[in-house]
């Protein structure tokens, strides 16, 4: 264990921390610059770029620190044949491993796109009222999931329906946003005894979430203005007077694909369409890319129904409480502190599916 990791560490098996503290020490040289916050997009960038180079090796290093201070304790027990840390050190053991396959999985990130902030959306599906309540519901469970991480959340678009939401569009911000949510792309099935019901039945309701990385402008999306149609309307959300006054939300879709994006959280239209544009933009990317993926695998892309066959995963309230993953199997009774935002082990349980799946030995 003590070896894998020291090998990881210093030969690149995960990564280079050499070349990894000569960045952060490059760009903190940049920090130095009298006219450093000349440009504060370019600042704000600088150090976002400092905090993850951060982020990503402090953890080793922590991991390290701790495992040559558990081998030194273990050395002096057996040295001593004091058994009395014989619990401690296995326990202490099992959490050095896990976290060390909690890195591991981080590093699979790799993709470009994995680092930029997200886009998420939901969408009520089949269920009405009850369905528009397990939007709300899957809103909040990815807000938490947020707040846990220290991610920014900010609500581009919320079009409201009796008992919860009907769609709902959010960007969050933060290190591997993107790359941590990808995977929740797809439909979300929950099974309970419905609020709405009188007769207190069982409900199965559906829900699909949308996940797209948040392009910059260095990336080439090419949009022909002759294909969006921009609708302007009165905003829904928050904002006081002027907003409710005022065509200041914006919808967009572009013709050719069918992709609608609509933003309604700046008071100015201006702004709101800068905010659909990007919105547009990503989509549009993630779009085209799974289009040639496709291709290269020589399928057909299909769309699937936001309905009962086509779920990626489960969440059950009654007869019994069972979260469970139907691509990997990855599973857990404690419902509550999912929908609290408790969906780490999900999204690294699914990462290390897909690396499994990736290097499965050819036959």
């Amino acid at each position: 264990m003590l070896k894998s990791i020291r090998k990881s560490t210093k030969h690149g098996g995960v990564f280079d921390p050499d070349n990894l503290k000569i960045r952060i020490q490059d760009l903190e040289r940049h920090t130095e610059d009298p006219n450093f916050w000349g440009n504060r997009d370019r600042a704000e960038k600088v150090l976002t770029d400092i905090r993850n180079l951060k982020n990503k090796i402090e953890p080793w290093e922590k991991l390290i620190s701790r495992s040559a201070d558990l081998k030194v304790l273990h050395e002096m027990a057996l040295s001593e044949g004091d058994e009395s840390q014989e619990v401690f050190i296995k326990e202490e053991l099992e959490a050095i491993q896990k976290e060390y396959e909690r890195l591991n999985i981080l590093e699979m990130l790799n993709e470009p796109e994995d680092k930029a902030p997200a886009f998420l959306s939901i969408q009520a599906g089949a269920g009405g009222t009850e369905a528009c309540d397990w939007a709300g519901m899957l809103l909040r469970m990815y807000t938490r999931w947020c707040e846990r991480r220290g991610f920014k959340v900010e609500t581009l678009d919320l079009q409201e329906a009796e008992g919860g939401i009907k769609s709902c569009t959010i960007q969050v911000s933060g290190e591997n946003a993107y790359g941590l949510l990808k995977n929740e792309n797809g439909v979300h099935r929950l099974v309970r005894i419905s609020p709405f019901d009188a007769n207190a039945r069982r409900h199965t309701s559906f829900a699909a979430v949308s996940v797209t990385p948040l392009i910059e402008d260095d990336i080439s999306v090419e949009i022909n203005e002759k294909d969006i149609r921009v609708d302007t309307y009165r905003s829904s959300g928050a904002g006081g007077q002027h907003v409710n006054k005022t065509d200041s939300a914006v919808r967009m879709t572009h013709i050719p694909t069918g992709i609608v994006v609509a933003c309604q959280q700046e008071r100015s239209q201006i702004k709101n369409r800068e905010l659909a544009m990007k919105l547009l933009r990503s989509k549009l990317y993630d779009h085209y890319k799974a289009l040639r993926d496709a291709q290269r695998e020589q399928k057909t892309p299909e769309k699937s129904d936001n309905a009962w066959g086509n779920q990626i995963r489960s969440y059950v309230f009654q007869p019994y409480t069972l979260v469970k993953d139907h691509r990997n199997k990855h599973e857990t009774s404690n419902i509550q502190a999912v929908m609290d935002g408790d969906l780490d082990s999900f999204i690294e349980a699914h990462l290390r599916h897909l690396w499994l799946e990736n290097n499965q030995p050819t036959p």
